[in-house]
């Protein structure tokens, strides 16, 4: 359902305040919402000069929005069994120096590796242009922490990612995110090189109103390809969050979107507001968090993000640099979410569980602590007593026989063992090793 002409107003209303406010040429956002594309409207002019207003259909170029494209390229790699994330670099490509970074550490921006390029790239505007310029950049990049010491943001690791994408493919690290990621998903507004309509790069002036053009760098292959070459609209942006929302499997495994979306770095230490997962930003809003990315690039900002809970998301795109547009984005997410919450899910009947899953069900007591066990969507899951509502229920995937596999949530990917009594019933369980019996007993008896 899309929204109201009231709600439409008031949404409109926060980009033009924010317009207004922040002196942005333009700004474009959009709110997802059950899927879909619930609303999208632009405020400014997409060209100044020419006086061109903005549309929700004009690109923008979305900067390190695009590492999210090559995590998901690289995650696709490793369903396809052809890397693991513990693999070292050199084992996929032959580098002078900094084999050793493992692919996940580089994905989460835990590397330690230095955050651009050797050389002063955003001086010249001047990038690598071919895979042994880049390689070869490799033997004067520093190591300035070390890994796993912290979060460390770093360009140089996303653009490497391209290259290992593109060597595991055999394809150009471009024509593999079109023909993998961009047209499986109907992206068709999202691409390496702009396509009509675009809005203009701006720079605004700090003490006049007067606006200057920013460089375009619209070269379509080469340089910061893996990192931030992307143009895309906001209706692209919020389709792209559905699918970080639920991935689609023809794309990429859900087992793998769930890893993506795991904490791996905290990159706000302080207020632990804002951490990485494998390739994804995650942010805490209130009791929520939400993944997706920050973009930025000369005369453009961008920002994507989507609660996975409630599906909501939004995306904000701006031609010039002087907004934080995922302020702007969650805005307009909490706005909707006011207006128009989400549905929760309809319970409804379903199966009876199987035989011999039936008496394992109920209240279970573990070292002073009582868990209740249920048989959930066609699966065993269980949860603390006590547990808020919003806690997610761990899940088990039966291994054989009596052997389950916790799969999400506490105590993931350790074993749940049932054990029997001469009629069949389960009368204990053993879950991470720890005792689970029927009545409260001491540790140890």
């Amino acid at each position: 359902m899309p929204a109201s002409d009231e709600l439409a107003v008031e949404l409109r209303a926060v980009l033009a305040q924010s317009q207004t406010e922040n002196r942005l040429p333009s700004i474009a956002g959009a709110v997802l919402r059950d899927g879909d594309v619930f609303w999208a409207d632009a405020v400014g002019l997409a060209d100044a000069e020419a006086e061109e207003a903005a549309t929700p259909e004009h690109q923008y170029r979305i900067g390190s929005i695009t590492k999210t494209f090559t995590a998901v390229g690289v995650m696709q790699l490793r369903d396809a069994g052809k890397l693991e994330l513990e693999d070292r670099l050199d084992k996929h490509l032959d580098v002078p120096a900094r084999g050793d970074l493992t692919l996940r550490r580089m994905l989460s921006h835990g590397s330690g590796l230095q955050r651009e390029v050797p050389g002063n790239v955003w001086e010249t505007l001047e990038f690598p242009k071919s895979t042994d310029e880049l390689l070869a950049t490799l033997a004067e990049a520093e190591m300035v922490l070390a890994p796993g010491e912290r979060w460390h943001y770093s360009n140089l690791a996303f653009i490497l990612l391209g290259e290992v994408i593109a060597r595991l493919s055999g394809m150009a690290y471009e024509d593999y995110v079109e023909a993998r990621i961009l047209q499986p998903l109907g992206l068709t507004r999202t691409s390496f090189a702009p396509e009509p309509p675009t809005a203009v790069a701006y720079s605004v002036e700090p003490y006049t109103d007067v606006v200057q053009r920013e460089p375009m760098l619209v070269e379509r292959t080469g340089g910061i390809a893996a990192a931030g070459q992307l143009w895309s609209t906001v209706g692209d942006l919020c389709r792209w969050a559905a699918f970080l929302a639920s991935a689609d499997p023809d794309v990429l495994s859900p087992e793998s979107l769930e890893l993506m979306t795991s904490v791996q770095t905290m990159a706000d230490p302080y207020r632990w507001s804002r951490a990485w997962g494998v390739g994804l930003m995650l942010v805490r809003s209130g009791d929520r968090i939400y993944c997706g990315h920050d973009g930025g690039m000369p005369g453009y900002v961008a920002n994507v993000l989507v609660d996975r809970d409630s599906g909501l998301g939004g995306a904000v795109l701006v031609n010039a640099a002087n907004v934080d547009p995922a302020a702007v984005t969650l805005e307009l997410v909490d706005k909707v979410r006011e207006r128009r919450p989400p549905q929760s899910r309809q319970w409804g009947p379903g199966p009876p569980p199987p035989d011999d899953v039936a008496s394992a069900l109920g209240r279970w007591w573990s070292e002073g602590q009582e868990f209740v066990f249920r048989w959930h969507d066609g699966r065993l899951e269980a949860r603390w007593a006590g547990a808020a509502a919003w806690v997610p229920w761990t899940r088990f995937e039966q291994v054989e026989g009596d052997r389950f596999r916790t799969v999400f949530g506490r105590e993931h990917g350790e074993p749940l063992v049932l054990v029997r009594d001469g009629d069949g019933r389960v009368t204990r369980m053993y879950w991470a090793t720890y005792p689970f019996d029927r009545e409260h007993r001491v540790t140890g008896a």
